[in-house]
């Protein structure tokens, strides 16, 4: 790569290139060659601070090849080079030479790209909704695997693993009793203040008992439970999983012949149906319970009239058809947790991404369909 010009000057032909800052100025002195290559690198890593538009001399510039020429275009730049190169004196092939090398390493700029704004939406918006259909059909056909492990192993007593089940039906239901207690119990005492406000208006306070059994029988009891099982057990069941997957213990699993999705999820989802219908009863008490509260101290409603007027007037099948509710959300709430548990990759963070994405998509699974529940019912008369 050296002596690609073969040019030798009169001045400095053999001494080592150097490079003299002289105001706007700087001058090209020696050899630019292979030869001397370490020793100009080094003199141009560091140079000084010199103001914009400095010229290039190469009046006293002795040899020169692509290596020094390429030294040149990081001190100078390839653009300002090549336009320095109009007016400097240099001999025809030294010219040739270090414009094809400051050519060769000139960096275009990039092309600023206009992007129209109601394309880029439609964009993103036909992502999402590709994102989204690739997910429900994940999640269907992981529906679909769990039902058909539930229908082989059902009539096996011989299979069913009787103790998973007892330990996740303790931590999803026994544990999970005082905070859906706590919680129904207080959005209950809220219910009654916001009915007995309204109501007092129009001289119906005592509606605020139907208003407050309506409600928690109905929607309140099985959905305050849902999602508190949503955020707190769902999140356990991806942690869970996930971790055993980033530690290898399901792959070793599948090595012992087993299923994973009898041995892990099976017993969890039972675990959930199993527990949500029982918290979703201790909600609607919990829920009535603060209502009757607030009806005796701040109405003058005494507990044996409101349990006179909830036994009058609040049919048997609303209790029902919120009970209804709880096994289906529960099976998805269990089944979704799984699920991300299994799309865990193998590190810390994926196993925080997908604990975060199993409870978002539970909480919205659960309310999009207690909405399409609550239309159904209402057309149905129930």
């Amino acid at each position: 790569m050296a002596n690609e010009t073969g040019l030798s000057q009169p001045l400095g032909a053999h001494k080592a290139g150097n490079a003299e800052f002289s105001g706007t100025t700087i001058s090209f002195e020696g050899d630019w060659t292979l030869d001397h290559y370490q020793h100009l690198s080094r003199q141009i890593e560091a140079p000084p601070k010199r103001a914009a538009g400095t010229k290039p001399d190469f009046s006293r510039l002795g040899r020169l090849d692509t290596a020094g020429a390429s030294l040149m275009v990081r001190l100078l730049g390839a653009n300002a080079l090549i336009r320095a190169l109009d007016h400097a004196q240099l001999p025809q092939e030294q010219r040739a030479l270090v414009h094809a090398v400051a050519k060769a390493m000139e960096k275009p700029e990039p092309e600023a790209m206009s992007v129209n704004p109601v394309l880029a939406f439609l964009e993103q918006t036909g992502q999402q909704v590709v994102s989204f259909w690739q997910l429900t059909w994940l999640l269907a056909g992981f529906i679909g695997q769990t039902l058909s492990t539930l229908v082989f192993i059902l009539p096996r007593p011989a299979r069913w693993r009787l103790t998973p089940f007892v330990a996740a039906v303790h931590s999803t239901g026994l544990n999970a009793l005082p905070i859906v207690a706590l919680l129904t119990f207080l959005v209950g005492a809220v219910v009654a203040f916001l009915g007995a406000t309204v109501l007092e208006d129009f001289g119906a306070t005592i509606y605020t008992v139907n208003l407050v059994a309506f409600s928690f029988l109905r929607e309140f009891g099985v959905l305050l439970a849902a999602i508190l099982l949503a955020g707190r057990t769902a999140s356990a069941f991806t942690a869970q999983i996930g971790a055993m997957k980033v530690n290898e213990e399901l792959d070793a699993i599948r090595t012992l012949g087993l299923n994973p999705v009898e041995l892990l999820v099976v017993p969890r989802v039972l675990a959930m149906m199993f527990s949500l219908p029982i918290l979703t009863f201790i909600g609607m008490i919990s829920g009535m319970i603060g209502g009757a509260v607030v009806c005796a101290f701040a109405l003058d409603i005494p507990p044996s009239q409101f349990l006179a007027i909830v036994e009058r007037d609040i049919a048997l099948n609303h209790f029902l058809v919120g009970l209804a509710k709880a096994p289906v959300f529960a099976f998805l709430i269990a089944v979704i947790g799984c699920l991300e548990g299994f799309k865990v990759s193998g590190s810390a963070q994926s196993v925080g991404q997908h604990t975060t994405s199993s409870v978002v998509q539970s909480i919205f699974m659960v309310i999009l369909l207690d909405s399409v529940a609550a239309l159904f019912f209402m057309e149905m008369g129930w």
